[in-house]
């Protein structure tokens, strides 16, 4: 199978991973819901390791701009059917 950039990809490993991604991805959104749930943003901010706090926001964001971009791609193929 040929990607968007030409070259041969193995598809049963990037499901694979993507299905392993997916696991991890529900395991941060509930350890993200416990905090949501028990804390506000002030407090976060206020009480959290500053390190540790830009590390998660951080993660966030480039999780949210990779799904972001899948998601682009995504419409435009299902435009073109």
């Amino acid at each position: 199978m040929q990607s968007g950039s030409k070259k041969q990809i193995d598809v049963a490993r990037l499901k694979a991973e993507l299905s392993a991604a997916s696991v991890e991805l529900l395991s941060a959104h509930c350890a993200t819901d416990r905090i949501r749930l028990q804390y506000s943003p002030q407090d976060v901010v206020a009480s959290a390791d500053p390190v540790a706090l830009r590390k998660a926001v951080t993660s966030a964001e480039a999780v949210f701009r990779f799904f972001s971009q899948i998601e682009a791609q995504k419409k435009k193929v299902d435009g073109q059917r």
